[in-house]
Protein backbone atom coordinates (compact mmCIF):
# COMPACT_ATOMS: atom_id res chain seq x y z
CA UNK A 1 0.00 0.00 0.00
CA UNK A 2 2.79 2.39 0.84
CA UNK A 3 4.54 1.62 -2.44
CA UNK A 4 1.36 2.37 -4.39
CA UNK A 5 0.96 5.73 -2.64
CA UNK A 6 4.56 6.60 -3.44
CA UNK A 7 4.05 5.78 -7.11
CA UNK A 8 0.86 7.84 -7.23
CA UNK A 9 2.66 10.77 -5.63
CA UNK A 10 5.47 10.55 -8.19
CA UNK A 11 2.98 10.41 -11.07
CA UNK A 12 1.11 13.44 -9.73
CA UNK A 13 4.37 15.31 -9.40
CA UNK A 14 5.32 14.64 -13.00
CA UNK A 15 1.82 15.56 -14.16
CA UNK A 16 2.10 18.89 -12.39
CA UNK A 17 5.48 19.48 -14.01
CA UNK A 18 4.10 18.63 -17.43
CA UNK A 19 1.09 20.90 -16.93
CA UNK A 20 3.37 23.74 -15.85
CA UNK A 21 5.43 23.25 -18.99
CA UNK A 22 2.38 22.94 -21.24
CA UNK A 23 0.30 25.87 -20.00
CA UNK A 24 1.23 29.50 -20.83
CA UNK A 25 -0.69 32.71 -20.12
CA UNK A 26 -0.11 35.66 -22.43
CA UNK A 27 -1.12 39.22 -21.63
CA UNK A 28 -3.14 41.40 -23.96
CA UNK A 29 -0.06 43.14 -25.44
CA UNK A 30 1.88 39.86 -25.87
CA UNK A 31 1.92 37.30 -28.63
CA UNK A 32 3.52 33.85 -28.70
CA UNK A 33 5.44 32.52 -31.70
CA UNK A 34 5.24 28.72 -31.51
CA UNK A 35 7.98 26.47 -32.85
CA UNK A 36 7.34 22.69 -33.01
CA UNK A 37 10.45 20.67 -33.45
CA UNK A 38 12.15 23.78 -34.77
CA UNK A 39 9.48 24.73 -37.30
CA UNK A 40 7.25 27.78 -37.09
CA UNK A 41 3.68 26.57 -36.82
CA UNK A 42 1.55 29.38 -35.45
CA UNK A 43 1.18 32.64 -33.61
CA UNK A 44 -0.98 32.48 -30.51
CA UNK A 45 -2.27 34.76 -27.83
CA UNK A 46 -3.39 36.50 -25.80
CA UNK A 47 -4.85 34.34 -23.05
CA UNK A 48 -4.32 30.69 -22.08
CA UNK A 49 -2.11 28.62 -24.42
CA UNK A 50 -1.38 24.90 -24.32
CA UNK A 51 1.94 23.57 -25.55
CA UNK A 52 3.23 20.06 -26.01
CA UNK A 53 6.00 19.68 -23.50
CA UNK A 54 9.48 19.10 -24.87
CA UNK A 55 8.16 19.35 -28.44
CA UNK A 56 6.82 22.92 -28.59
CA UNK A 57 8.78 26.03 -27.81
CA UNK A 58 7.25 29.52 -27.51
CA UNK A 59 8.89 32.96 -27.93
CA UNK A 60 7.10 35.92 -26.36
CA UNK A 61 6.90 39.13 -28.41
CA UNK A 62 5.85 42.48 -26.93
CA UNK A 63 3.59 44.52 -29.23
CA UNK A 64 3.81 47.77 -27.29
CA UNK A 65 5.61 50.83 -28.68
CA UNK A 66 9.27 50.81 -27.77
CA UNK A 67 11.21 54.00 -27.03
CA UNK A 68 14.69 53.71 -28.49
CA UNK A 69 17.31 56.28 -27.50
CA UNK A 70 19.80 56.69 -30.33
CA UNK A 71 23.25 57.38 -28.85
CA UNK A 72 24.93 60.72 -29.72
CA UNK A 73 26.53 60.63 -33.15
CA UNK A 74 29.39 62.75 -34.48
CA UNK A 75 28.10 64.26 -37.71
CA UNK A 76 29.95 66.38 -40.27
CA UNK A 77 27.40 68.52 -42.05
CA UNK A 78 27.46 69.48 -45.71
CA UNK A 79 29.17 72.81 -44.92
CA UNK A 80 31.93 71.00 -42.98
CA UNK A 81 30.72 71.77 -39.45
CA UNK A 82 31.15 69.10 -36.79
CA UNK A 83 28.01 68.52 -34.75
CA UNK A 84 27.04 66.03 -32.07
CA UNK A 85 23.46 64.85 -32.56
CA UNK A 86 21.30 62.48 -30.58
CA UNK A 87 17.75 61.39 -31.31
CA UNK A 88 14.94 59.17 -30.16
CA UNK A 89 12.91 56.66 -32.20
CA UNK A 90 9.53 55.10 -31.49
CA UNK A 91 8.67 51.74 -33.06
CA UNK A 92 6.54 48.65 -32.46
CA UNK A 93 6.30 45.11 -33.78
CA UNK A 94 3.43 44.58 -36.19
CA UNK A 95 4.37 41.07 -37.35
CA UNK A 96 5.76 38.89 -34.52
CA UNK A 97 6.62 36.02 -36.86
CA UNK A 98 8.92 38.20 -39.02
CA UNK A 99 10.38 39.93 -35.99
CA UNK A 100 11.55 36.52 -34.67
CA UNK A 101 12.37 34.71 -37.89
CA UNK A 102 13.76 37.44 -40.20
CA UNK A 103 16.22 39.07 -37.78
CA UNK A 104 18.21 37.80 -34.83
CA UNK A 105 17.44 40.65 -32.45
CA UNK A 106 15.10 43.27 -33.80
CA UNK A 107 15.87 45.72 -30.95
CA UNK A 108 19.60 45.80 -31.66
CA UNK A 109 19.04 45.80 -35.41
CA UNK A 110 16.66 48.75 -35.24
CA UNK A 111 19.08 50.68 -33.01
CA UNK A 112 22.00 50.14 -35.38
CA UNK A 113 20.08 51.06 -38.50
CA UNK A 114 18.83 54.20 -36.77
CA UNK A 115 22.37 55.31 -35.91
CA UNK A 116 23.72 54.82 -39.42
CA UNK A 117 20.72 56.51 -41.01
CA UNK A 118 21.05 59.46 -38.65
CA UNK A 119 24.68 60.03 -39.66
CA UNK A 120 24.02 59.63 -43.39
CA UNK A 121 20.95 61.88 -43.56
CA UNK A 122 22.29 64.70 -41.38
CA UNK A 123 25.62 64.59 -43.22
CA UNK A 124 23.87 65.75 -46.40
CA UNK A 125 22.27 68.78 -44.70
CA UNK A 126 23.82 72.12 -43.85
CA UNK A 127 24.03 73.41 -40.30
CA UNK A 128 21.32 76.05 -40.84
CA UNK A 129 19.02 73.37 -42.23
CA UNK A 130 19.81 71.11 -39.28
CA UNK A 131 18.87 73.86 -36.83
CA UNK A 132 15.89 75.36 -38.64
CA UNK A 133 14.26 72.44 -40.49
CA UNK A 134 14.14 69.68 -37.93
CA UNK A 135 10.60 68.71 -38.81
CA UNK A 136 11.53 67.89 -42.37
CA UNK A 137 14.63 65.98 -41.27
CA UNK A 138 12.57 64.00 -38.76
CA UNK A 139 10.15 62.95 -41.50
CA UNK A 140 13.02 61.90 -43.77
CA UNK A 141 14.66 59.87 -41.00
CA UNK A 142 11.40 58.14 -40.11
CA UNK A 143 10.70 57.21 -43.71
CA UNK A 144 14.19 55.83 -44.39
CA UNK A 145 14.40 53.81 -41.17
CA UNK A 146 10.87 52.45 -41.60
CA UNK A 147 11.61 51.29 -45.14
CA UNK A 148 14.62 49.34 -43.86
CA UNK A 149 12.86 47.76 -40.86
CA UNK A 150 9.63 46.85 -42.67
CA UNK A 151 10.94 43.39 -43.76
CA UNK A 152 11.54 42.61 -40.09
CA UNK A 153 7.92 43.25 -39.13
CA UNK A 154 8.92 46.45 -37.26
CA UNK A 155 7.05 49.73 -37.81
CA UNK A 156 8.92 52.94 -36.99
CA UNK A 157 6.30 55.55 -36.16
CA UNK A 158 8.34 58.59 -35.12
CA UNK A 159 11.94 59.80 -35.13
CA UNK A 160 12.81 63.03 -33.28
CA UNK A 161 16.14 64.86 -33.14
CA UNK A 162 16.62 65.66 -29.47
CA UNK A 163 19.70 67.86 -29.37
CA UNK A 164 22.33 69.32 -31.70
CA UNK A 165 25.65 70.17 -30.10
CA UNK A 166 28.08 72.44 -32.00
CA UNK A 167 31.58 73.66 -31.03
CA UNK A 168 32.04 76.75 -28.86
CA UNK A 169 33.72 78.69 -31.68
CA UNK A 170 30.77 78.09 -33.95
CA UNK A 171 28.40 79.17 -31.21
CA UNK A 172 30.26 82.48 -30.83
CA UNK A 173 30.20 83.00 -34.60
CA UNK A 174 26.46 82.33 -34.68
CA UNK A 175 25.95 84.76 -31.79
CA UNK A 176 27.81 87.49 -33.72
CA UNK A 177 25.76 86.71 -36.81
CA UNK A 178 22.52 86.97 -34.85
CA UNK A 179 23.65 90.27 -33.29
CA UNK A 180 24.51 91.71 -36.72
CA UNK A 181 21.14 90.60 -38.04
CA UNK A 182 19.37 92.31 -35.15
CA UNK A 183 21.33 95.53 -35.76
CA UNK A 184 20.42 95.40 -39.44
CA UNK A 185 16.74 95.06 -38.61
CA UNK A 186 16.97 97.90 -36.08
CA UNK A 187 18.55 100.22 -38.66
CA UNK A 188 15.93 99.33 -41.24
CA UNK A 189 13.12 99.99 -38.76
CA UNK A 190 14.71 103.31 -37.70
CA UNK A 191 15.15 104.49 -41.28
CA UNK A 192 11.61 103.45 -42.10
CA UNK A 193 10.37 105.49 -39.15
CA UNK A 194 12.34 108.54 -40.30
CA UNK A 195 10.95 108.15 -43.80
CA UNK A 196 7.39 108.02 -42.50
CA UNK A 197 8.00 111.03 -40.23
CA UNK A 198 9.42 113.03 -43.15
CA UNK A 199 6.43 112.07 -45.26
CA UNK A 200 4.05 113.27 -42.53
CA UNK A 201 5.97 116.54 -42.18
CA UNK A 202 5.74 117.03 -45.94
CA UNK A 203 1.99 116.48 -45.81
CA UNK A 204 1.67 118.93 -42.91
CA UNK A 205 3.68 121.55 -44.80
CA UNK A 206 1.40 121.13 -47.80
CA UNK A 207 -1.65 121.74 -45.61
CA UNK A 208 -0.10 124.75 -43.84
CA UNK A 209 0.96 126.34 -47.13
CA UNK A 210 -2.69 126.59 -48.20
CA UNK A 211 -3.44 129.07 -45.38
CA UNK A 212 -0.58 131.23 -44.00
CA UNK A 213 -2.54 131.93 -40.80
CA UNK A 214 -1.97 128.39 -39.66
CA UNK A 215 1.77 129.03 -39.24
CA UNK A 216 0.94 131.89 -36.84
CA UNK A 217 -1.25 129.53 -34.83
CA UNK A 218 1.62 127.09 -34.79
CA UNK A 219 3.92 129.84 -33.49
CA UNK A 220 1.49 130.60 -30.67
CA UNK A 221 1.16 126.95 -29.77
CA UNK A 222 4.95 126.63 -29.66
CA UNK A 223 5.11 129.68 -27.34
CA UNK A 224 2.61 128.06 -24.99
CA UNK A 225 4.70 124.92 -24.88
CA UNK A 226 7.91 126.88 -24.25
CA UNK A 227 6.34 129.09 -21.60
CA UNK A 228 5.45 126.18 -19.34
CA UNK A 229 8.92 126.28 -17.77
CA UNK A 230 10.01 128.72 -15.03
CA UNK A 231 13.22 129.87 -16.74
CA UNK A 232 12.53 130.18 -20.43
CA UNK A 233 13.79 132.62 -23.03
CA UNK A 234 11.21 133.21 -25.73
CA UNK A 235 12.24 134.37 -29.17
CA UNK A 236 9.15 135.69 -30.94
CA UNK A 237 9.40 135.43 -34.72
CA UNK A 238 8.05 138.26 -36.87
CA UNK A 239 7.02 137.92 -40.50
CA UNK A 240 9.33 139.56 -43.01
CA UNK A 241 6.53 141.57 -44.62
CA UNK A 242 6.04 143.55 -41.38
CA UNK A 243 9.60 144.70 -40.93
CA UNK A 244 10.55 145.21 -44.59
CA UNK A 245 9.31 148.87 -44.83
CA UNK A 246 11.16 149.76 -41.66
CA UNK A 247 14.31 148.23 -43.05
CA UNK A 248 14.02 150.30 -46.23
CA UNK A 249 13.55 153.53 -44.29
CA UNK A 250 16.61 152.82 -42.18
CA UNK A 251 18.68 152.17 -45.29
CA UNK A 252 17.30 155.27 -47.11
CA UNK A 253 16.19 153.24 -50.03
CA UNK A 254 12.58 154.56 -50.35
CA UNK A 255 12.13 156.23 -53.80
CA UNK A 256 8.36 156.57 -53.96
CA UNK A 257 7.71 153.52 -56.06
CA UNK A 258 8.29 150.95 -53.36
CA UNK A 259 5.83 148.91 -51.43
CA UNK A 260 6.25 150.80 -48.15
CA UNK A 261 3.22 153.08 -48.74
CA UNK A 262 4.82 156.30 -47.31
CA UNK A 263 5.91 159.49 -49.15
CA UNK A 264 9.26 159.37 -50.89
CA UNK A 265 12.09 160.92 -48.96
CA UNK A 266 13.71 164.01 -50.61
CA UNK A 267 17.06 163.44 -52.15
CA UNK A 268 19.78 165.47 -50.43
CA UNK A 269 21.31 168.23 -52.57
CA UNK A 270 24.78 169.60 -52.68
CA UNK A 271 24.62 173.21 -51.44
CA UNK A 272 27.38 174.19 -53.85
CA UNK A 273 25.48 172.95 -56.87
CA UNK A 274 23.08 175.51 -58.51
CA UNK A 275 20.11 174.63 -60.60
CA UNK A 276 20.81 174.35 -64.28
CA UNK A 277 24.42 173.28 -63.78
CA UNK A 278 25.95 169.96 -63.86
CA UNK A 279 26.96 168.47 -60.56
CA UNK A 280 30.60 168.92 -61.52
CA UNK A 281 30.26 172.63 -62.57
CA UNK A 282 30.74 175.23 -59.81
CA UNK A 283 30.12 179.08 -60.02
CA UNK A 284 33.25 181.06 -60.63
CA UNK A 285 34.33 183.82 -58.24
CA UNK A 286 34.76 187.38 -59.63
CA UNK A 287 38.30 188.49 -60.39
CA UNK A 288 40.08 190.40 -57.69
CA UNK A 289 42.05 193.59 -58.58
CA UNK A 290 45.34 193.92 -56.85
CA UNK A 291 45.42 196.66 -54.26
CA UNK A 292 41.75 196.77 -53.60
CA UNK A 293 39.91 195.30 -50.78
CA UNK A 294 36.95 193.10 -50.93
CA UNK A 295 34.55 196.12 -50.38
CA UNK A 296 36.17 198.69 -52.80
CA UNK A 297 34.37 199.77 -55.95
CA UNK A 298 35.87 198.84 -59.18
CA UNK A 299 35.16 200.92 -62.28
CA UNK A 300 34.07 198.95 -65.20
CA UNK A 301 36.57 198.83 -68.05
CA UNK A 302 36.18 201.41 -70.81
CA UNK A 303 34.96 200.21 -74.13
CA UNK A 304 37.14 201.04 -77.10
CA UNK A 305 35.84 203.63 -79.59
CA UNK A 306 34.13 202.28 -82.55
Amino acid sequence: MAVALAIIAIVVFFVIILLAAAIRVLREYERGVIFRLGRLIAQKGPGLIFLIPVIDRMVRVDLRTVTLNIPPQEVITRDNVTARVNAVAYFRVIDPNKAIVEVENFLVATSQISQTTLRSVLGTAELDTLLAERERLNVDLQKIIDDQTEPWGVKVTTVEIKDVGIPQGMQRAMARQAEAERERRAKIISSEGEYQAAQRLFDAAEIISQNPATIQLRYLQTLIELGSGSSTTIVFPLPIDLIEPLTRLMRGGGDGDGDGGGPPSPRPRNPRVQPGLEPTDEPKAPPVTPGLGPGDDVDPPERPAS
